[in-house]
């Protein structure tokens, strides 16, 4: 197979909604070196958006939303790190909010040994996650409202449930994050409903590896200077955690957790 012929498949599935390399090396029968240098070439001809462990749709950055399963797959390690510190800062009896996203859902497996929290969340996965909490004292809260690709409940149903609800902390995962547009998402609607999330919190947790910055999605929904901390992975480059730190944000930094 001729280069030209395997960088349009790797195309023509990362346009579908994200590939990782594992996938690629797979599905073409080469070397893992191979598929990267194919991205790369892909990316430097702004074809794909380049991330750790594969690539998105350059749309992805705007108004394109990938599905949970493909971001479930990317970051995987990094995503544990990041979820174990963050769910340290619950404390039992407290309420808590957590957003629809891929960390957020490893942060409310994290959340599972905790007793006795309230936790408020708009995603049907996370709840699910959740259902044997009831054994130590867990109540789940789910807002209801209409399902996106990423799995979130987002609408006039979500934010109205949020209207009335006060929580001690958030954790709120994010499509994309920068110093000028805040925190971001390619989905208008969801964009509401997290800043319902955002107006009932006390405290906000963004939950967000590296891959996250200089991604900017079509719709802000907050800005760094709202957030109380930032956990993310030891791949954000220091000078971008400093920036982020200038705001008033915490940044805590975690290692990858590979799983047992």
């Amino acid at each position: 197979m001729l280069a030209s012929q395997r960088r349009d498949i790797i195309l023509g599935h990362v346009q579908s909604g994200g590939a990782r390399v594992s996938q690629l090396v797979e599905l073409l029968g080469v070397s893992d070196m191979t598929i990267r240098r194919d991205i790369e070439f892909l990316a430097a001809k702004g074809l794909v958006h380049k991330v750790h462990g594969g690539a998105l749709p350059t749309g992805a950055m705007s108004a394109v939303e990938p599905g949970f399963l493909v971001k479930a797959q990317l970051q995987v390690a990094q995503k544990r790190g990041i979820a174990r510190a963050a769910a340290a800062m619950a404390r039992p009896g407290s309420a808590v909010a957590i957003s629809a996203g891929t960390t957020t859902y490893e942060v409310a497996r994290e959340l599972r040994a905790v007793p006795d929290l309230t936790i408020v969340t708009n995603s049907m996965l996370i709840a699910q996650t959740l259902q044997d909490g009831s054994e130590i004292g867990q109540t789940v809260i789910l807002t209801g409202g209409t399902r996106t690709p990423s799995d979130a409940l987002v609408g006039p149903v979500a934010v109205e449930a949020l209207r009335s609800l006060h929580v001690d902390l958030l954790f709120l995962g994010v499509h994309g994050m920068s110093l000028r547009a805040g925190l971001t998402t390619p989905n208008l609607v969801e964009a509401a409903t997290n800043r319902a999330l955002v107006a009932a919190a006390a405290r906000t947790v963004v939950t967000a590896d590296h891959s996250k910055w200089g991604v900017v999605g079509l719709s802000s929904f907050g800005r760094l200077e709202e957030v109380e901390c930032l956990v993310t992975d030891a791949a954000l480059a220091p000078e971008v955690i400093e920036r982020i730190r200038g705001v008033g944000c915490q940044v805590v930094v975690t290692d990858p957790v590979e799983e047992s």
